[in-house]
Formats: structure tokens, sequence, C-alpha cells
């Protein structure tokens, strides 16, 4: 079930009907790699999304970080992708977990290395709560703001997003990253 997150503490669901099929509904999605070839995995990633028909607006340049929290698994690879979809935010969650699940992500520990990992960062500039049987996700992401490897590839794309829920715009998230993590990160071409 999705909910579109009031902004107040509100009770009872409220439905958001921009998320039906037969809209055209645009997405921010964070794929990482540290596994194998990484930028393989994230090139190989970008052609299944394409195949399903979803529409890659902008891509951004591969970054490179250390793994969190533990810095001696090898270092991700992440992008961003911003994309249109006629698919419902259920349905991309959906097709994106068994995305990963194709490109050989296995069940493992929490921040394990991985193969792929795809996280839904925005979704129509809205707030949004994913009920799956295992958890609930929240969106916008509920750690994208102090994530580099999300922040700085999302700017490159799209200077002017705004965050669903804090209306902060990207340059501000930035400026509040500690000096640390702004020097933890690299473009690689």
């Amino acid at each position: 079930m999705i909910k579109d997150k009031p902004k107040k503490q509100e009770t009872g669901t409220v439905k958001n009907h921009d998320t039906s099929e037969k809209a055209v509904n645009t997405a921010i999605l964070s794929i990482g790699s540290n596994l194998g070839n990484r930028i393989y995995n994230i090139e190989k990633t970008k052609y299944l999304i394409l195949k399903q028909k979803i529409k890659i607006l902008n891509s951004s340049s591969f970054y490179e970080t250390l793994s969190w929290p533990n810095p001696k698994f090898p270092k991700f690879l992440n992008i961003i992708l911003k994309i249109k979809t006629n698919l419902s935010l259920k349905k991309l969650f959906l097709f994106l977990k068994l995305l990963e699940k194709k490109m050989g992500r296995k069940p493992s520990k929490k921040n394990y290395p991985r193969v792929c990992d795809i996280d839904i960062i925005d979704f129509n500039r809205k707030s949004y709560i994913i009920n799956d049987k295992i958890n609930e996700v929240y969106i916008p992401h509920p750690r994208m703001k102090t994530r580099n490897f999300v922040l700085f590839p999302l700017y490159e794309i799209d200077k002017n997003w705004k965050h669903a829920k804090s209306r902060e715009n990207i340059s501000k998230l930035l400026s509040k990253l500690p000096i640390n993590s702004i020097r933890g990160i690299k473009v690689i071409n």
C-alpha cells in the first residue's frame, strides 16, 4: 500500500491520484555497486530499466566513495538517474527490487557489499510511504540528506531539486555535509 504522506500529523490514509498507471511520473533513482565490474553492473542496470520502457531523462557521472559503515569493504560506485515512467510508485518499487535480484543481488547483512543497489530517492517531488511485506520504505529516502553519493550526482543533474518534505534545495543540503564527506567522494570518468 502506498500513501501520500500527510504534512501534518493526521490520521487515515491520504490517497494520491497521480500514481496511477496512466499518469506520467518522474522519479530520481540512486544506483550503486561495489562488487564485480561496478561500471558494467550499473550500465547493465540502466539498460534493463530502459527495456522496461522507462525513459531516462538524465544520468549523472559515476561517483566513488568508501563503503559505509565499513570502509574496508570494496569502494562503491554510484550514479543518479532522473526517469519518467507510467508505472505507479508501487510497481516501480517492485520492478526495481526484482531488477536487483536479476543483477545478482543476494540477501545479506545490512550494508554489506552488493552487485546492485537501487533506491528511489524521489517520486513526483512528494512524500510517500510504501508498505511491503518486510518493512516500510519512505520516499524521499530518509537518509539521502546526509549521503554524499546521492547529493553530488543529484546536484549534477538537477540544480533546482528540492526535498519533498523539508523543501530544502539541493545546494543547501550539500552545504550541510561535513568536510570529510565532501573530501570522501570523487567523480570517475
